[in-house]
């Protein structure tokens, strides 16, 4: 298994909020890890949120003995929430903060995956599938048959999270399990690049020859050109037949 991580700030930011995290190698009881995280709030608040997230998240995981990857992220989900929450009711500067949370691990052929907010994880075989489901106030009306995907107040409202952690004092989190194929590519990234690159897109690019680090900097450069409204991160693996780690 190969993968590589990138993020960029974007052509718009001051400062990048997303967050990233990606081993090939074991963490803790893991064989491998990937997080990724995009923060929201004032220019110290969602910097601190993504960051603090996924530390928390690497360092309960290297540090405890159960590896049930479900239950595994979350408890170290339900410990990143209250200490995000908590910091964001006693400091000012870090009022309002919270985080996306999009992550995996792969061991005997099977993904698990945990998905919070609206950063998300595909896998590319023959085609493209979206496994995460954004938790936002579009994807709501879309599911209600009340919005239409692409349509002008889709683009308006699709900011708006109806899930993020560090937002209340509980989250709930989304879990996925996929059977993996050898050569199946898995993406991870931010809403910095599904705003700005289309699904057909992301397949012609990923499933295209070159290497992951030449994809992974083609997707950014692309969302950069298209526009590079947000931060951008992207997490790329390559999947082979049992080799989790």
């Amino acid at each position: 298994m190969q993968a590589y991580a990138l993020t960029d700030i974007g052509r718009r930011r001051q400062v990048n909020q997303d967050y990233i995290f990606q081993s090939t190698e074991p963490v803790g009881a893991f064989p491998n890890l990937f997080i990724l995280a995009d923060g929201m709030g004032g220019h110290k608040a969602g910097d601190f949120a993504s960051k603090y997230l996924v530390e928390t998240m690497v360092g309960y995981v290297s540090r405890t003995k159960i590896n049930d990857p479900v239950r595994v992220m979350s408890n170290a989900l339900t410990l990143s929430n209250a200490m995000i929450y908590h910091r964001s009711m006693e400091d000012e500067d870090l009022s309002g903060m919270g985080s996306t949370l999009v992550a995996a691990v792969i061991e005997d052929d099977l993904l698990t995956v945990c998905n919070v907010g609206d950063s998300r994880l595909y896998l590319i075989r023959d085609d493209i599938t979206q496994v995460t489901r954004d938790h936002s106030y579009v994807q709501e009306m879309m599911d209600r048959g009340m919005m239409q995907k692409g349509s002008e107040e889709y683009f308006s409202k699709k900011k708006y999270l109806t899930r993020a952690v560090g937002s209340e004092e509980e989250v709930k989190a989304d879990y996925f399990e996929v059977d993996l194929m050898d050569g199946d590519y898995i993406l991870l990234c931010s809403d910095g690049l599904t705003n700005m690159v289309d699904d057909d897109h992301l397949l012609s690019l990923i499933s295209g020859n070159g290497s992951l680090e030449y994809k992974a900097k083609k997707l950014i450069s692309d969302a950069n050109a298209n526009g590079g409204m947000d931060n951008i991160a992207v997490i790329l693996i390559r999947y082979t037949e049992g080799g989790e780690g």
